[in-house]
């Protein structure tokens, strides 16, 4: 998003008609939109598509996991995992290979490239957040996670997508 973009100058009086009875989803939907795309553009970088660190994020914390596992705790679409799975592994960063204990699963897992991956998005997220939350002091910041946690905890009930984050739910998945 370029300050030319419409979209970044719009002052909130200005807001669409249809959107004035929510200036506050409207600036939310812009924000992540605006955040997607800065960490796209920094991803890019790494050789990954937004949305892919997600998946690797998961398989650093909890190893190798059933792919199907993998689907339901990311909370995508089995289609969309698939074509991430085929892009990331086609790059090196993750190895499929049948379940021993069930040979009709499949396993994944971040290969030794995937792993060298992990450093360099930790410092595209830190990166990220710092960039983002230029000239709010530490207790805004603080205010603004917790804000957002509430809001995050009020559209999963919503949407009835409150699963627990991707790693706790790979983990739970995986236990005896």
């Amino acid at each position: 998003m370029s300050g030319n973009d419409p979209f970044c100058t719009t002052p909130v009086e200005h807001l669409p008609s249809a959107a004035r009875g929510g200036p506050v989803s409207h600036a939310l939907s812009r924000v992540a939109r605006a955040h997607r795309i800065a960490a796209g553009r920094r991803l890019k970088e790494l050789g990954l598509y937004p949305g892919q660190e997600f998946l690797m994020m998961a398989l650093w914390d909890c190893g190798p996991v059933r792919q199907s596992v993998l689907i339901q705790s990311l909370g995508l679409d089995p289609s969309t995992v698939t074509k991430m799975l085929q892009r990331l592994e086609q790059c090196g960063h993750v190895l499929r290979r049948p379940d021993p204990a069930d040979r009709r699963a499949v396993l994944v897992e971040a290969t030794e490239e995937g792993e060298a991956l992990r450093a360099r998005v930790e410092d595209v997220w830190r990166d990220l957040e710092e960039y983002s939350l230029t000239g709010l002091t530490p207790a805004e910041r603080a205010d603004l996670a917790q804000l957002l946690a509430r809001l995050e905890e009020n559209l999963c009930h919503e949407t009835g997508e409150c699963a627990p984050r991707a790693a706790e739910a790979v983990k739970s998945a995986k236990a005896p």
